[in-house]
């Protein structure tokens, strides 16, 4: 069932069209659609807003196909992320609307296209060597309905760069930041903001960076009030924050 037919079987419950068993016997049909090497849920949306998402790596061609399938037979939108090439191509062969992403490492499917919801949501990156990450992050909040506006190449190291961005940054209901090296484009940008800043800290950096833990740490330790960090390199974990705190900022339940 999909998030519209709950929807649309509770309103025939309410107007009396239909009886109490039925919408109990619809709602207890199986959430869990077995497919021997994945059980995919299929009262996401119901729960969550939004179909399960599939995380292409480690998994094949076939079984990232397999998993798309089973959402979009309820749904009428699926991501993959962390795709690899190959992963790309079977999807977009099985299913016309598939759109790969590739700088993003992502895949989209929308059978039509939804309505974007009120307000949007920034990105703003700090290097070119960020944007993979950046754009997991955007793609992620587009295809779950937001609207995205993307800054780029913006780090600290050249701020007058930030500045002329400063109305945008200013006008979106939340921003997602994305740093790596020392990771303080965060703290500068919710210092400039009233509007809640999630940091994402990326692997970028030389030696003593440790893979992104510098950016991390900095951003756990962040002297900008409001600012909230996810795991190193996550921008979907980025991307679903931001669009559940849109959706509060758009009125949505």
């Amino acid at each position: 069932m999909t998030t519209t037919e709950a929807i649309q079987l509770l309103e025939k419950f309410r107007t009396g069209k239909i009886s109490r068993e039925k919408v109990l016997r619809a709602f207890q049909a199986q959430p869990v659609a077995d497919l021997g090497f994945a059980q995919v849920d299929a009262h996401r949306a119901l729960r969550r807003g939004f179909p399960e998402v599939i995380f292409g790596s480690g998994k094949t061609p076939e079984q990232v196909v397999k998993i798309a399938a089973k959402i979009l037979e309820r749904e009428q939108r699926v991501l993959a992320t962390r795709v690899r090439p190959e992963h790309a191509r079977a999807l977009r062969k099985k299913f016309k609307h598939a759109v790969h992403h590739s700088l993003a490492r992502c895949v989209t499917i929308e059978k039509k296209t939804l309505p974007k919801r009120p307000g949007f949501i920034a990105v703003i990156c700090a290097g070119t060597s960020d944007l993979p990450v950046t754009e997991e992050a955007a793609v992620t909040a587009e295809i779950m309905g937001n609207r995205v506006e993307r800054v780029h190449d913006a780090g600290v190291s050249g701020l007058h760069r930030l500045l002329p961005h400063l109305e945008t940054i200013q006008s979106a209901n939340v921003l997602i930041v994305v740093a790596g090296m020392e990771g303080a484009l965060p703290s500068v940008v919710a210092g400039l903001v009233s509007r809640p800043v999630i940091a994402v800290p990326t692997s970028v950096g030389y030696g003593a960076s440790f893979g992104g833990l510098a950016a991390l740490l900095g951003m756990l330790n962040s002297c900008g009030s409001g600012v909230t960090v996810v795991n190193i390199d996550n921008g979907f974990g980025a991307g679903y924050a931001a669009s559940q705190i849109n959706l509060l900022c758009s009125g949505g339940l």
